[in-house]
C-alpha cells in the first residue's frame, strides 16, 4: 500500500478544513484529563497527601497553593522547549504525539501517588515526577496545538480562523467542565488512585484521536536552520519585542485567574455550598473544588454571547479592536477578586456566605477570560510571522507562568510571614493584594496599547497583510 503524503501547504479550499474535527475532539479529551488532575490537587494536598509510612501528611493552605501555582508555572514554561523543537527540527505534527505519550505516562505515574507501600517511594516525590512528566507533555504541546490549528487555513478560509478558535476554546471548556463536575466526586468516592487514573485514560484517547487525523492534517514543514535566521531577522524580531509588554502585563490575569483551582477552593471550604432546586427536599452539596465547573460552563454560554451580542452593542459606541476587548477584560478581572475579598470580610465576620457569592465572581472573572484569553490567542498566532507561529504562542504562554510564578512566590511568603505570627496577606488582605495589583496593570496596559502596531501573517500568504491587520483593528488602541 502507498503511503499517503500529507500536505505540506494549506488546501485551496474556502471552507473548513478537514482536519479540525480530530483536533477539536482530541483538544476536548486532552483538557478533560488535564483539568480533571487540576481540579483536585488543591484538595488532594491539603487532605489526602500521605507520607512513606501511608500517614496523612496534609499541606497548609499556603503551602498546598505555592505547589499547585509552581506546577502550573511549569506547565506554561515549557511550551517554549516544545515551540523551538517544533518550528526548529520536527514540526508540530511529530512533538505533539511524541509529547503526549510522556503526559500519559505522567498521568499513569500520578495515579500510583496515593499507594506508597506498593510503590515503595515517599509520596512526594512520586508527586514530583508525575507532575513533572505532566509538565513536560502538556506544556511541550500546548503552543503546537494552537499553531497547528491555524495551519490549517490559507488564504481562501482564513476569514474562518475566529470562528475556529472560539469552537477551539469551546471544546477545551466542554472538556474542562466534564471533569471538573465529574473529578472530584471520583475523588470522594473512590480515593485519588481513581480520580487521577481517569484523567490519565482521557489522555490516551485524546492521543489517540489526534492520530486518527494524521492524513487530514496540513503538516506544515519545519524551518530547519531557517527558524534561527527568521526568529532573529529584523521581522522576527520587531515581532518578538511588539508582543513582550503584552505578555508581561497579561500575565497578571493569569495570577488572578489560576487562584480560582487553589485559594477560591479554600475559600469554598468556609461557604455554605448547599444547592437547592425546586425546595429543600431538592437540595444538594457541592465539594469545594467542584464549583470550578462554573467556569467551563460559562465560557459555553458567553463565547457565542460575546461575538454576538455584547460585542456588537459595543461596537456601536466605540470601534472594538482585539486591544480593546483586551483592555477591557484586563479591567473586568478586578471586579472578582474584590468581590472575593468581600466575601472573606463576612467569613472573619463569623458569618457563612452561599457559594453563590463566589459563583458570581465566577461569572465576572470568566467574562474577562473571554475578553483577554480568546483574543491573545487569536492575536498572538496572526501577529506571528510564519515559520514563528509555535514560539511566539508559547511567549504568551509565558504570561501564564510568570503570573502563577508570582502567586507561586507571595504564597511562600505568606508561609514564612505566618511562621513570624504576621497576618500581613491573610483573610481578606490577600484578596485586596491581588486587587490593586490587577487594577494598577489595567491602567498600565492602556498607557502601552496606544503605541501597539503590527503585522497580520497567514498562512499562505506571500506577504504580511499589513493593510488588512489595520483594517481590522489589530495595530494601535
Amino acid at each position: 500500500m502507498e503511503k499517503i503524503k500529507p500536505a505540506t501547504k494549506p488546501f485551496d479550499i474556502e471552507t473548513m478544513p478537514p482536519g479540525i474535527p480530530y483536533i477539536v475532539g482530541n483538544e476536548a479529551a486532552e483538557r478533560f484529563s488535564f483539568y480533571g488532575m487540576k481540579t483536585i490537587l488543591y484538595v488532594f494536598l491539603t487532605e489526602h497527601l500521605l507520607n512513606a509510612a501511608g500517614e496523612d501528611a496534609f499541606m497548609n493552605e499556603a503551602s498546598a497553593t505555592a505547589w499547585v501555582h509552581w506546577f502550573v508555572a511549569a506547565v506554561y514554561l515549557l511550551p517554549i522547549l516544545g515551540s523551538i523543537l517544533a518550528d526548529w527540527l520536527f514540526g508540530k505534527y511529530r512533538i505533539i504525539i511524541a509529547l503526549s505519550l510522556v503526559y500519559c505516562l505522567g498521568h499513569a505515574v500520578m495515579a500510583f501517588v496515593d499507594f506508597p507501600k506498593f510503590t515503595g517511594m515517599d509520596p512526594r516525590v512520586t508527586l514530583v515526577i508525575a507532575l513533572g512528566l505532566i509538565a513536560f507533555g502538556s506544556g511541550g504541546i500546548k503552543p503546537c496545538v494552537s499553531a497547528h490549528v491555524g495551519d490549517q487555513f490559507g488564504k481562501k478560509n482564513h476569514h474562518l480562523l475566529t470562528k475556529v478558535f472560539q469552537w477551539f476554546y469551546f471544546s477545551i471548556n466542554l472538556g474542562s467542565f466534564v471533569s471538573t463536575a465529574l473529578t472530584p466526586k471520583l475523588l470522594e468516592w473512590y480515593g485519588p488512585g481513581v480520580a487521577f487514573g481517569v484523567p490519565g485514560v482521557l489522555m490516551a484517547i485524546a492521543t489517540f484521536m489526534f492520530w486518527l487525523g494524521r492524513n487530514k492534517y496540513v503538516h506544515i514543514p519545519p524551518a530547519k536552520e531557517k527558524f534561527f535566521s527568521e526568529t532573529f531577522s529584523r521581522e522576527g524580531m520587531r515581532a518578538i519585542f511588539n508582543l513582550i509588554p503584552l505578555y508581561l502585563l497579561v500575565a497578571m490575569f493569569w495570577c488572578l485567574f489560576d487562584q480560582t483551582a487553589s485559594t477560591w477552593v479554600e475559600q469554598a471550604k468556609h461557604m455554605d455550598r448547599n444547592i437547592s432546586l425546586f425546595g429543600a427536599s431538592n437540595s444538594f452539596e457541592l465539594s469545594a473544588s467542584q464549583i470550578q465547573a462554573a467556569n467551563p460552563v460559562l465560557v459555553m454560554i458567553l463565547i457565542p454571547l460575546f461575538s454576538y451580542v455584547i460585542y456588537p452593542a459595543i461596537g456601536r459606541i466605540f470601534r472594538v479592536t482585539q486591544l480593546r476587548k483586551i483592555g477591557l477584560g484586563l479591567f473586568l478581572t478586578v471586579l472578582p477578586f474584590a468581590l472575593c475579598g468581600l466575601v472573606e470580610v463576612w467569613i472573619e465576620n463569623g458569618k457563612t456566605p452561599s457559594i453563590l457569592w463566589q459563583f458570581w465572581a465566577y461569572v465576572l472573572i470568566t467574562c474577562a477570560e473571554v475578553m483577554v484569553s480568546i483574543t491573545c490567542l487569536e492575536f498572538s498566532y496572526t501577529q506571528a510571522p510564519k515559520k514563528m507561529k509555535s514560539f511566539i504562542m508559547s511567549l504568551f504562554l509565558l504570561s501564564v507562568f510568570l503570573g502563577n510564578i508570582f502567586t507561586a512566590s507571595v504564597n511562600e511568603y505568606r508561609v514564612k510571614l505566618m511562621e513570624q505570627g504576621s497576618v500581613l496577606l491573610e483573610g481578606p488582605n490577600y484578596y485586596w493584594f491581588f486587587t490593586g495589583c490587577m487594577l494598577a496593570i489595567a491602567i498600565l496596559y492602556v498607557i502601552w496599547a496606544q503605541f501597539y502596531k503590527g503585522h497580520t501573517y497567514i498562512q499562505g500568504e506571500q506577504e504580511s497583510l499589513r493593510k488588512e491587520s489595520e483594517e481590522e483593528g489589530t495595530t494601535g488602541f
